[in-house]
C-alpha cells in the first residue's frame, strides 16, 4: 500500500506544479487545500527540498516552489525518495537488491518470476509519468 507520506507528498507537488511561474506557496496553504496536517507536510516537503525537487523561500512572499518543470519530474524518482523501493519483494529492486534468506534458487522461484512482472510493469508506468501527467485532466 501506497504510504500517506508518499500520498501527500505527491498531492503537495501537484498543487505546487499547477502555481503559475513557480510562485512560492506557504505550507499552511497547500496543508489547507490538499487537506494535510501541517507538521507531517512539513516534514514531507523538507525530504523533497533535500532531494532536490523543490527549493524555498523565507520572508513575505516565501514558500516552497518546484526546482524544475513538471514535465521534468519523474514519478519514479518521487516514489523512489518517499515511498523507498518500487518492488514489492527486495530480490527484484533495482536499487535496493537483497537476496531473500528462503530462496536457493531466484530464477526457480514463482513469487520472484511474479514480482519481477509486477516491477517491470509498475516502473513503466512511473517512468511515463511526470508531474505534468498529474496535473492535467488526462484520464
Amino acid at each position: 500500500m501506497l504510504s500517506k507520506k508518499t500520498k501527500y507528498g505527491i498531492k503537495a507537488l501537484t498543487y505546487l506544479a499547477r502555481q503559475e511561474n513557480k510562485t512560492p506557496v506557504q505550507i499552511a496553504t497547500i496543508s489547507k487545500s490538499e487537506n494535510i496536517s501541517l507538521k507531517f507536510l512539513e516534514s514531507i516537503l523538507l525530504t523533497l527540498r533535500k532531494n532536490g525537487f523543490l527549493g524555498s523561500k523565507k520572508g513575505k512572499g516565501g514558500g516552497y516552489y518546484l526546482l524544475k518543470e513538471p514535465c521534468e519530474i519523474e514519478m519514479t524518482a518521487i516514489m523512489r525518495i518517499l515511498e523507498g523501493p518500487i518492488s514489492m519483494v527486495p530480490c527484484v529492486s533495482l536499487n535496493f537488491y537483497e537476496k531473500c534468506d528462503d530462496c536457493p534458487d531466484e530464477n526457480a522461484c514463482a513469487v520472484h518470476n511474479l514480482m519481477l512482472q509486477v516491477r517491470d510493469s509498475t516502473l513503466q508506468i512511473f517512468r511515463n509519468t511526470t508531474l505534468a501527467d498529474l496535473t492535467s485532466n488526462k484520464p
